[in-house]
Order: C-alpha cells, then structure tokens, then sequence
C-alpha cells in the first residue's frame, strides 16, 4: 500500500507548532524516537516524515516507514525543553530501547509520566493495519537494519550507530517471531507425509 501523503500532511498540519519535546511511535504506539524542538513541534516532525532532517544520523536510525504516531508536549520556555526530553527518554527508553542518538543526561529523580498535549495520528488506518502485516513489517526491518549494519562497517563505527542497531534488532527480532506464529503446521504434516 502506498503512503497515503495527503493524510500525513493533513495530520502534520494539526500538530501544534509550539516549541517543546515530540515522541514519534510505530505501528503499535510504542515510542520510538524522543525529540525536542526549539522552531516548533510541527515543522521538526514534518522534517522527520520527510527525511529532511540535516541530522543524517537521525535519518538513518529512524525508520520512518514505522512512525504512525506523534506526541506532542508543548512549553512556554525554552529552557523547560532539555529538562522534560530527559524525563520523558528515561521514562520510555527501558521499556523499548529508543532510536535517539544523543543521549538527554538522566535526571536526579524522574517525576511522574506527563501527559502529552497531542496525539496525531499521522497514518492513514489502512496504512497501519497493512504495514502492521508481519509479512510486511519484518522485510522492511530486516532491510533497514541491513543499511545500519552497512553504515556501521563503512562510514561510522559510532556508539551511536551501534545503539540504533540495538533497537532495531529488538524490533526484528520480534517481528521475526510474529512471523514464524503464522507458520502453517499443515504444511509440515504434508511434507512428513
């Protein structure tokens, strides 16, 4: 199924563009990637879904075929903004390890889980219950970590690059075994038989 851009731009739009911290998730509105943003939460996210990101490690630990979701938590001061994209990389990054390349440092205590002001949905439902297909989602994982691992060996050997990695393979790994759940064990029997 093809990127419905119409709905992406038209959802963009409705994101807020104050400045402050974003969280974009996947398919299954697990986070992925905490941001911040001192130009406005909607410009730095349509940036994102476009890769025109002057970031070119950003760009290439984020998939950006996964990002159906955006959380925006906006602020009236820009010195609020490295404080609350710490707690909220702390709060989320053992639970799913993020695709963030700089690590926001991990504050003394970490206050409670805010809440974000937003949530768009910046995919299309048809778009999420296709791609959500592990016969979909596995392939494309395997090739974006296939492109990191390239990346790895011959451009940057960075931490990183390696800490991407490390996510990504997580998310293959998991969807490898969503896979193998489908195996038909009739197919087997047939074989043995």
């Amino acid at each position: 199924m093809a990127v419905d851009f119409k709905f992406r731009k038209n959802a963009v739009s409705s994101l807020t563009n104050q400045i402050g911290v974003y969280i974009l998730t996947d398919l299954d509105q697990v986070p992925i990637y905490v941001g911040q943003s001192k130009d406005g939460i909607r410009s730095r996210v349509s940036r994102h879904l476009t890769s025109a990101r002057s970031d070119i490690i950003a760009n290439r630990q984020i998939d950006v075929w996964e990002i159906a979701y955006v959380w925006a938590f906006p602020v009236a001061e820009k010195s609020e903004i490295d404080e609350l994209e710490a707690v909220l990389f702390h709060h989320y990054d053992p639970r799913s390890q993020l695709m963030n390349g700089t690590l926001p440092r991990s504050p003394d205590v970490l206050p409670a889980l805010p809440k974000p002001s937003q949530v768009v949905q910046v995919m299309s439902d048809a778009e999420i219950e296709d791609r959500k297909q592990p016969e979909q989602r596995l392939p494309r994982q395997a090739s974006h970590y296939a492109q990191l691992v390239g990346h790895f060996l011959a451009v940057k050997n960075s931490s990183q690059i390696a800490r991407a990695m490390d996510a990504h393979f997580d998310r293959l790994r998991k969807y490898h075994y969503n896979l193998l759940g489908r195996a038909d064990p009739s197919v087997d029997e047939k074989e043995d038989g």
